[in-house]
């Protein structure tokens, strides 16, 4: 006669469980099944605009942008002075990025992007916007005690280094401009585009480092 074992069960649901994806994915993988079974959209398609975000449309995009305001000093003025006009010229212009302001970071001054009532984010040069930018947590907490929020991603300023929050909006959206590592004299635009962190152009990092590219 068999016996039943609730701790054994238990332990066979968890690891059943624990390999399947979350509700989310679930749900997405469903209505892009119905969608392909219903000759709405083609399976190659999906998997292009996949790749698109995550591999051009991503924060490698703005990291561009960054590298050129490094090597580029004119670029830079032009990316400070209106940062729509400045990105036409990769061609990486869009709704999301229709105002687009620039700030850089320096050595007495570092900038934070949030958006206090959505999620407002320029995503034609950054890719879709992190699940904590969008938090309720983040985007009041950003603005009342911003040192504290950045100390939890790991970015501990010195009380003389000034914290400038800028609050995106549908019609005007940041982009922040990291400060150039030391180390990186002589690398092209493309070496220096591999060590811009997505964090870095919204404000949740700070200090790149040479030896990450």
């Amino acid at each position: 006669m068999s016996t039943f074992d609730s701790k054994h069960a238990a332990g066979l649901h968890r690891h059943i469980h624990s390999h399947l994806p979350s509700d989310a994915a679930l749900r997405v993988k469903t209505l892009e099944s119905l969608a392909v079974e219903k000759g709405l959209i083609a399976p190659e398609t999906i998997d292009a605009w996949v790749e698109a975000y995550s591999e051009h449309i991503g924060p490698m995009r703005g990291a561009t942008v960054v590298a050129r305001a490094w090597c580029d000093p004119a670029f830079k003025a032009r990316l400070l002075e209106n940062g729509t006009d400045a990105i036409r010229e990769f061609g990486f212009e869009g709704n999301a990025t229709g105002h687009l302001k620039a700030v850089e970071n320096t050595d007495d001054t570092h900038n934070m992007v949030v958006c206090t009532l959505c999620s407002c984010y320029p995503f034609s040069i950054l890719g879709m916007s992190p699940a904590w930018y969008k938090s309720a947590a983040y985007r009041a907490r950003a603005v009342r005690e911003p040192r504290a929020v950045l100390a939890e991603f790991g970015v501990d300023l010195p009380e003389d280094v000034a914290v400038r929050v800028w609050d995106s909006t549908a019609e005007l959206r940041y982009l922040v401009v990291p400060q150039r590592p030391a180390g990186t004299e002589g690398w092209d635009e493309e070496r220096l585009a591999a060590i811009v962190t997505r964090n870095s152009m919204i404000g949740t990092d700070r200090v790149l480092r040479a030896g990450a590219a």
